[in-house]
């Protein structure tokens, strides 16, 4: 199975309206950018993204958010970006909102084949409303079902052609764990080399996870808030 495209366009090429996307990354750290740039140029619309937030007003899912791509947005952070907020104040997109665990871990257990986890966040609070609630041992959990996702879109530093994928530092964040848990993962990197240059202690994801990767171009890797001294 060959898995190497040549770039994002003809990665996301059967990408849909109306599907439901799962997108690596923490902020701004370990985006799929070239995939989300190619998301926007192709124009899909009424998405549901599930990701760690919905990035800023200029990069990432911001800019789907501001072409109106996105109908639904599950995410357990939503600040540094003033269109989300206008969207979701004006009823235009439709937003839930996760404990940051209980999301990674709907992540997992997609990955893992389990339709659903018991988790004590979010018991007695609005994040509880409509969900079912259990007693294991004395102590309440609320039941979280497993993300089902058509794609997975994953951002990583290096890859070979059979689809292994090692991240760096913070980069690596929400990324294995969707990249286990979509039908199809799409795994874009900076450097993708032949097949058994990697050392196998150094992978994080293995290849039987990821069905398409490509080297990706022109990185930004942008800084979402920088502090230095006066």
């Amino acid at each position: 199975m060959n898995k190497v495209v040549n770039n994002a366009e003809e990665a996301i090429k059967d990408i849909q309206d109306g599907m439901t996307l799962m997108l690596g990354g923490f902020g701004l750290c370990g985006i799929p950018e070239n995939c989300i740039n190619a998301l926007v140029a192709k124009g899909v619309k009424d998405l549901t993204c599930i990701s760690n937030n919905a990035g800023v007003d200029d990069f990432g899912i911001g800019l789907m958010l501001k072409q109106r791509q996105v109908k639904k947005m599950i995410s357990s952070y939503v600040g540094e970006n003033a269109e989300f907020e206008r969207q979701l104040l004006s009823g235009e997109l439709e937003v839930e909102l996760i404990p940051q665990g209980t999301l990674a871990t709907r992540c997992m257990a997609s990955g893992y084949g389990m339709p659903v986890i018991f988790t004590p966040a979010g018991v007695g609070t609005e994040v509880a409303i409509g969900k079912e609630v259990r007693n294991f041992n004395g102590k309440d959990y609320l039941m979280e079902y497993a993300f089902d996702s058509d794609f997975a879109i994953v951002k990583a530093w290096k890859g070979d052609t059979m689809g292994n994928l090692i991240f760096r530092s913070t980069a690596r964040n929400f990324n294995p764990v969707m990249a286990m848990a979509g039908k199809i993962t799409i795994a874009e990197v900076e450097h993708l080399v032949p097949a058994g240059e990697l050392d196998p202690d150094q992978i994080h994801t293995p290849g039987i996870f990821v069905h398409r990767i490509f080297e990706g171009k022109n990185y930004e890797k942008r800084i979402e808030q920088r502090t230095v001294r006066s």
